[in-house]
């Protein structure tokens, strides 16, 4: 225990986490948070919906026209 309050032991574990912090802090700086690419994410799938739903009116609209047609040959 008499070792671990030796002031240069004290100051060795001070200046390491100073310069751990430090360090963490360099590293996170230039982090890239992904709102952007949120946004464009979002954008791109709501996109795709609407192509989506453009397709299923356009086959539904299909599907009635051939209901229709089969009417029309049989009677």
């Amino acid at each position: 225990m008499e070792w671990l309050l030796n002031p240069w032991v004290i100051s060795i574990i001070v200046v390491s986490v100073v310069v751990g912090n430090i360090a963490a802090l360099k590293y996170t700086a230039n982090m890239k948070f992904g709102h952007k690419d949120k946004v464009k994410y979002m954008y791109d799938k709501s996109r795709r919906e609407q192509e989506l739903d453009e397709l299923i009116e356009k086959q539904t609209a299909n599907d009635k026209n051939q209901d229709l047609k089969n009417l029309k040959k049989h009677t």
